[in-house]
């Protein structure tokens, strides 16, 4: 097993890292403010038998190492364990090639109201686990990471040294007081934040059958270069859908501030009952179009409208159905320098959705979402009626009671013509025998 611990913290903070210990046995972290992130390396040789059964939470996930995983009276794993739950993202990749599993796992923030405090020690002689401790610092250029820190090997190192965590460069030995600069191109970053880099999203009451996502933007809004394009990526629950021929339209388009649909994947059978959707739901990435003022900047939000439609819903016994529909992602899409090599971030996140929509050499500018709520949850809740579990007995009875009234209405009418040709035709058989 192989193991990456990284804290990023604060650059005003590095008084902190008086309270690092090192030795031959453990490194202790205490009073530690910032991110941490945490990658563990396994072989399938190494994993439990049953490591590939399916949990629901991580808070099930949590359970599992505390009780499965980390060894008997370990206190440093047990709390480890718990953190678990407070993750702001958990990553499994399994490579087909190298047969082996990769977690990461992320905190932007200690667990409140904690601080990071923990005594990291060799698991076995076999595993090998790398703690680094960096800093953020401002790059020369705009598409580039910057960091300074230094970097300690469990049970080989007893002091903090100016190893250079980028894997281009050397390793080098040298005392805690001089730490060292690496940078790196990154595919993501955040919007700037003099052209707008916040967003909102609202569903306009009523909703509906058909309810319609809003994003609002700020009033004035430029590109991180001419070349960049507005992009978001929607996760739409099973019950919703996006009606991929209607937003074909170009005046539909242009009305709502959409350019195009550029990606559909999942359940985008338009007719089917939400009960036939075997998938969890659909993803759908638009380009989206920034409305150009007549003269000047504007001062007036602008907002992108994005269509849904309901399926078919099963019976509820309240008659009411919750669909919880999470925020989308938004971002600008921009060309790469050319030449630049875009693949030596050690911290990058692929294949997360869109980006393997995108070539190698997109970088993202990522827009913040801003609720209305400070700190409220980035998902939106719509409350669908659906047929009372209770009432559906009126329905089939009544439907039942209906096709067999239309059935006797036609086999009437049916009896009547018959009834009125057979007339017809004897009427005409008496005349025939008496002009004979």
């Amino acid at each position: 097993m192989k193991s990456r611990i990284t804290f990023i913290h604060a650059h005003n903070d590095s008084a902190q890292l008086e309270e690092v210990k090192v030795s031959s046995q453990s490194i202790r972290i205490k009073s530690l403010t910032g991110a941490r992130e945490a990658r563990l390396t396994f072989s399938v040789d190494e994993l439990p038998q049953d490591v590939r059964q399916n949990l629901p939470s991580l808070r099930h996930l949590a359970a599992y190492v505390r009780h499965s995983i980390c060894p008997e009276n370990d206190t440093q794993c047990f709390k480890r364990a718990a953190h678990l739950q407070q993750a702001d993202y958990l990553d499994i990749d399994y490579g087909a090639i190298s047969r082996g599993l990769a977690l990461t796992i992320f905190h932007s923030q200690p667990p409140e109201p904690e601080r990071w405090n923990e005594e990291m020690k060799p698991y076995d002689s076999l595993a090998k686990t790398e703690v680094g401790i960096i800093m953020p610092e401002k790059a020369a250029d705009s598409e580039d990471l910057l960091f300074e820190g230094f970097l300690a090997v469990l049970g080989e190192d007893e002091e903090l040294s100016m190893s250079i965590l980028c894997p281009c460069r050397l390793q080098l030995i040298i005392p805690f007081q001089e730490p060292t600069r690496f940078s790196f191109p990154s595919r993501h970053h955040l919007a700037p934040t003099i052209s707008g880099s916040t967003f909102l999203i609202t569903f306009p009451s009523p909703s509906g059958l058909h309810p319609t996502l809003s994003i609002e933007f700020p009033p004035s809004m430029d590109p991180p270069e001419p070349a960049c394009a507005l992009h978001t990526y929607l996760t739409l629950p099973s019950p919703l859908f996006v009606d991929k021929y209607q937003l074909s339209s170009p005046n539909l388009l242009a009305s709502n501030n959409l350019r195009a649909v550029r990606a559909l994947f999942g359940g985008t059978n338009l007719e089917a009952p939400d009960w036939m959707i075997k998938q969890w739901g659909s993803v759908v990435l638009l380009e989206l179009a920034v409305p150009q003022p007549a003269q000047g900047r504007s001062k007036t939000p602008w907002h992108a409208d994005v269509p849904l439609h309901l399926r078919y819903l099963s019976p509820t016994a309240g008659g009411k159905l919750q669909v919880v529909v999470p925020w989308p992602v938004v971002f600008w899409a921009c060309p790469a320098e050319q030449g630049r090599k875009m693949d030596a971030n050690p911290f990058d996140r692929v294949n997360v959705g869109y980006d393997s929509l995108f070539s190698q050499r997109t970088i993202f500018h990522h827009f913040q979402p801003k609720p209305a709520t400070k700190g409220a949850v980035l998902v939106e809740q719509l409350t669908i009626p659906v047929v009372e579990l209770g009432g559906t007995r009126w329905v089939e009875s009544g439907t039942i009671g209906v096709i067999c009234l239309g059935a006797a209405w036609v086999v009437w009418k049916l009896t009547t013509i018959f009834s009125r040709d057979r007339r017809a035709d004897t009427g005409r058989a008496v005349k025939g025998k008496k002009t004979q």
